[in-house]
């Protein structure tokens, strides 16, 4: 036989004792106080001995209770106030007593406690039954007022918000101990709250359905999709009836037992004159599923359909986040009980656009298994306006064809691991060469060519890379001569990017990615959890050569955000989610900033850095799209990492930033280039260029449409250079590219930098000629005729 709980209070007490204790309650309540109760005990008791055990025993009785906000539920809005989703471990939503309907206050103090406006907290004819019964040894009878009553509910919510279950149990026993507590703290909180008070605290915190639901404002919303301004004398009747037994008479479960209940307290109404005997009878004829107007209140982001992973990302900020409280636990009480009004940056237009496109570029379930994900931020504030993905959301992971994982988020907000992200990173490695003196007009080695990785400049950050070699390639073929950077960036030449990458120093590369935005999910430099970056800094960015051809992974917020600093002229803001908080009473709390940075990159940097990728929609890997359909100003990037495992297009307006990613996240390096079908079309080989360029498009025309024309900043004429004849030696000078993404592909990650060369399907370029290409070229940048004629003597 198990063990009586030792915290359980039970006792066994004499009729008299019973009785003295009644006395008691009757006088606290109605005149004297607990010392007057004490003093006329004895008298009552009639023996010295029994009185010292009823007052020690009244002693024993808690008598304060401090009422605490209710526990209610959390509402997370769009930025146009659409209702997204909502929280609750109690379905609350607690209203003053004027925002309560006349017919919904008589109807619970007609059915529950007929002399409420008369008694002091507890009810002398009710308890005097009540006890008589008890002793009598007849089951447990109760007398509850509805004071009693509110007072049961707060400690049961009290107890829950604490995490205490013995609590909640004790609160709840059917016991003489809690009858007597209930009493006692009845008594003393009439002593401090007005009626009105009281009635509406009990409103507010009564159960009236199945469903967790609780307060009559919820109630209101469930039952008839009303607010409890608005309840009727039927509807009021309804709900009063519930919270007897409140899966018994529950009208959607059991609508033959909520009639008859319903029933019963429109005659108590009558019977106190709240209605007429016409209400009366009109309300009794109604049937009860006619009145009915069901809106069921669906917890969690699932609610949210199309925008579940914005959702998502907003409830992991409040969770994660240390200003919203100490502990996880702390802040996972304030989402589900804490009565917020959280206010968002989404913006629904732009979030079913972006729904759309990503469903029509890979249809969930797609025989390709692939995945798609989107992200779309506003330049100069790092609003998130638009976030989803193909994938169904589920909140817990086992239902096929759905996921939890949000692909567009990092691994705190979304439990993604990130993409590589290939030549989505080159326009970073851009920004360096124009920061270090170099122009777009220089021309640079495009032939393939092996590079000790430890010749790479890499101090102070990095001593030496090591002896290992490094040989990137391009999709669609070996040597191509020296091209200028301008068309190393719109055609994204790997082999021409290598050879600028050979140029700069990597520490400081990592140093301006770092702040236009780049963040890494993952990193070399973790030793758990796969390399998984949760707090990303600086350091984070692997230094390493394959770096410049983008082998790092990141996300599509991520790279939607760091392109935005160049939308916006230079200014880098994190992405944020949350416009602001409220809570019960109006309290305001603090949400985290954009934390944005004016001096993120020079403005003459970065317009320049978006004259060359503007080029990419004129005459490079994305010049199928045609820019877009209003023919705004626009720049972009495709992307596709080592075998076309994952492919990108990050693009953007001055007032609108976006990243479409499409791969496959269960297989990072899927090759996708032998042949692919997707949405029943086939594909060759997988670009950035095939399906999330267009993807971007579709997105893209939809959400500019109420956006207004902007034109980008100009760029720096010193930084674009002066154009040259090319050189007469050292291989093609590379000429129109294929339709896919250029050189895209290529170089692997990590510590072994030769490795597989990607998508490269023709033979190495010999490069012979650099040197003095090079010097030629940089004699012309210089104007030193001299050493030009030097440069070219030999050839």
């Amino acid at each position: 036989m198990a063990k009586s709980d030792p915290r359980r209070i039970t006792r066994t007490m004499p009729a008299t004792q019973l009785v003295a204790l009644l006395l008691a309650f009757v006088l606290a309540a109605g005149v004297g106080g607990v010392l007057a109760a004490g003093l006329v005990i004895p008298m009552v008791a009639g023996a010295n001995a029994a009185a010292d055990s009823t007052v020690a025993i009244y002693d024993e009785v808690p008598a304060e209770l401090e009422p605490r906000p209710m526990s209610q539920q959390s509402r997370i809005y769009a930025a146009n106030g659409k209702l997204l989703a909502t929280f609750y471990a109690q379905n609350r939503i607690v209203v003053p007593l004027d925002e309560i309907s006349e017919p919904m206050q008589h109807a619970v103090i007609a059915i529950e406690d007929e002399r409420f406006y008369e008694h002091g907290g507890i009810d002398v004819q009710g308890m005097t039954r009540a006890l008589a019964n008890n002793v009598a040894g007849h089951a447990t009878q109760g007398a509850s007022t509805l004071t009693q009553q509110y007072v049961k509910n707060m400690l049961i919510d009290q107890a829950l918000q604490d995490g205490d279950q013995f609590g909640v149990i004790k609160a709840s026993e059917d016991s003489i101990s809690r009858k007597l507590t209930e009493a006692k703290m009845a008594i003393s909180l009439e002593k401090t709250m007005t009626k009105d008070e009281v009635l509406q605290g009990y409103l507010n915190a009564a159960q009236f359905g199945s469903r967790s639901i609780y307060g009559v404002e919820a109630a209101a919303r469930y039952y008839f999709d009303k607010h409890a301004s608005e309840l009727s004398i039927v509807e009021a009747a309804t709900i009063a009836g519930i919270t007897k037994s409140p899966s018994r008479f529950d009208p959607t479960v059991n609508p033959k037992d909520a009639k008859e209940r319903r029933d019963l307290v429109l005659q108590n109404m009558w019977k106190l004159g709240y209605i007429s005997t016409e209400e009366r009878d009109e309300a009794k004829d109604t049937p009860i599923k006619k009145s009915l107007d069901v809106n069921p209140t669906e917890i969690g982001c699932a609610a949210a359909a199309d925008s579940a992973f914005f959702c998502d990302y907003v409830t992991k900020e409040i969770v994660t986040n240390p200003v919203f409280g100490e502990t996880k636990a702390e802040r996972q009480q304030l989402l589900y009980r804490g009565g917020l009004e959280i206010h968002t940056t989404l913006d629904p237009k732009k979030q079913k656009a972006a729904a759309k496109a990503v469903k029509n570029a890979v249809p969930a379930g797609d025989s390709s298994g692939l995945q798609s994900a989107i992200a779309s931020v506003e330049p100069g504030t790092g609003k998130i306006l638009a976030m989803a993905q193909n994938i169904p959301y589920t909140p817990s992971e086992g239902k096929e064809g759905t996921t939890r994982v949000n692909y567009a988020a990092d691994p705190t907000h979304g439990a993604s691991g990130g993409f590589q992200v290939g030549s989505n990173f080159k326009p970073f490695v851009l920004a360096e060469w124009l920061k270090e003196g170099h122009t777009l007009s220089e021309r640079v080695n495009a032939n393939e060519v092996t590079r000790v990785v430890g010749n790479f400049q890499t101090k102070p950050c990095v001593q030496w890379l090591g002896p290992e070699t490094w040989q990137p390639g391009n999709s669609e073929g070996g040597g191509r001569g020296y091209i200028s950077a301008l068309q190393a960036t719109y055609e994204s030449v790997n082999t021409a990017y290598a050879s600028m990458g050979y140029e700069l120093n990597l520490c400081k590369l990592r140093s301006t990615a770092w702040d236009m935005g780049f963040r890494p999910t993952r990193s070399v430099h973790k030793d758990s959890n796969g390399g998984v970056v949760t707090s990303p800094e600086e350091k984070d960015i692997d230094i390493q050569a394959p770096m410049i051809i983008g082998t790092q992974e990141s996300t599509p917020l991520y790279q939607a955000a760091a392109y935005a600093t160049l939308a916006s002229g230079g200014t880098y803001c994190s992405p944020v989610a949350i416009t602001a908080i409220t809570g019960p009473g109006g309290k305001e709390y603090d949400v985290p900033d954009a934390k944005c940075d004016k001096d993120a990159l020079p403005s003459n940097v970065a317009n320049t850095v978006v004259y060359a990728m503007e080029k990419v929609f004129t005459d490079g890997t994305a010049r199928r799209l045609g820019g877009l359909a209003d023919g705004r100003q626009v720049a972009g990037k495709t992307g596709t990492s080592q075998l076309s495992a994952q492919t990108w297009f990050t693009g953007f307006t001055p007032n609108l930033s976006t990243s479409v990613w499409v791969g496959n996240a269960d297989k990072p390096m899927e090759d996708h280039t032998e042949g692919n079908v997707v949405n029943g079309q086939y594909y060759k080989v997988l670009y950035g260029s095939t399906i999330a360029a267009p993807a971007w498009k579709e997105y893209m025309d939809k959400a500019i449409q109420d956006v207004p024309v902007k034109s980008f900043g100009a760029p720096d004429q010193s930084m674009i250079g002066v154009t040259a004849p090319p050189p007469s030696s050292g291989g093609d000078d590379g000429g129109d590219t294929s339709d896919d993404d250029g050189g895209d592909n290529g170089g692997d990650k990590g510590n072994e930098p030769k490795g597989d060369k990607g998508n490269d399907r023709g033979g190495n370029g010999n490069g012979n000629g650099r040197a003095d290409a090079a010097a030629a070229w940089d004699a012309v940048q210089n104007g030193d005729w001299e050493s030009l004629g030097d440069a070219w003597g030999d050839n």
